[in-house]
């Protein structure tokens, strides 16, 4: 991957549709399309997280007068890939009362008694809002495939689900940002022994972090399964290097600023005389 500024971010990350995916191949510490390094990159996000607060408040304004898109950011990633650092520096810009975050974790026993959709339709983001998914409804053909938590063909199936599911998203006004967050097996390590070495990180790792990392090449394989069966022109996968962690914020700050601004939300024209309201306004003592 090169850096080329002038494309698009979501060219330069977008997995093409039906094509295998071989994450070996991706490197995890490239910066494609980013500033020229890291504190030029920081300035960015500090300046496009400004971007994206006006674009947030243009998003929410429109739903004012009926405007029912809205987005959803799509997060998944290894253990330590940076889902939640990406939701406090990159979400923590916008107006939390446009937003809605769900971190999606073992389904409760009320949420097994329903499909595995149906706890993720309730968590959608309603218009005007910017929907964030820590994890999500492709858990259930990640851990579900390497834990063997359903049978083969159910989670074969699913895929076909959450395609649907998706094209019924985008077709009901949803805009997806689906980003896979790339980590490298020893980054990894090095995120996890951080954790063990510092009293204030402790709270972060869990022993069975370790079991799951034990598990690494059938997680890889399940990733690439979703991202190849999962991408489509309404719902793309987009692959964000995450060794970096000034790249990921960039980038997916990056990515929501191109999405948004395709959409271009309009603040609604005013349905009252706004010269009458300010003389009235004006005549008051």
């Amino acid at each position: 991957m090169r850096n080329k500024p002038a494309r698009k971010l979501q060219e330069l990350l977008r997995l093409p549709p039906g094509e295998r995916v071989d994450l070996s191949r991706y490197d995890a510490r490239a910066t494609p399309g980013a500033p020229d390094g890291k504190q030029a990159a920081q300035a960015a996000a500090d300046r496009m997280g400004k971007q994206l607060a006006r674009l947030q408040e243009r998003l929410w304004a429109a739903a004012t007068a009926g405007d029912h898109r809205r987005v959803l950011l799509v997060l998944q990633g290894m253990d330590t890939s940076g889902k939640g650092g990406t939701v406090k520096h990159v979400i923590g810009q916008l107006n939390p009362s446009g937003c809605r975050i769900t971190a999606f974790k073992a389904p409760t026993e009320e949420e097994r008694e329903h499909d595995f959709l149906w706890r993720v339709r309730r968590a959608l983001p309603g218009p005007g809002e910017i929907g964030i998914f820590d994890r999500s409804h492709y858990e259930d053909v990640l851990i579900a495939r390497v834990r063997h938590l359903a049978r083969p063909a159910e989670i074969g199936s699913r895929y076909g689900l959450i395609n649907d599911f998706e094209r019924s998203l985008a077709e009901d006004g949803v805009a997806l940002v689906k980003c896979f967050l790339h980590l490298s097996y020893d980054e990894q390590r090095r995120r996890l022994l951080r954790r063990l070495d510092r009293p204030d990180k402790h709270w972060k790792f869990a022993p069975g972090d370790i079991d799951e990392r034990a598990l690494w090449p059938a997680y890889q394989e399940a990733y690439e399964l979703a991202l190849e069966r999962c991408a489509a022109p309404y719902a793309p996968w987009y692959l964000v290097p995450a060794d970096r962690r000034w790249y990921r914020d960039w980038a997916i700050s990056r990515l929501l600023l191109e999405r948004l601004r395709d959409l271009d939300p309009r603040y609604p024209e005013a349905d009252f005389d706004v010269a009458d309201c300010r003389e009235r306004l004006l005549k008051q003592t």
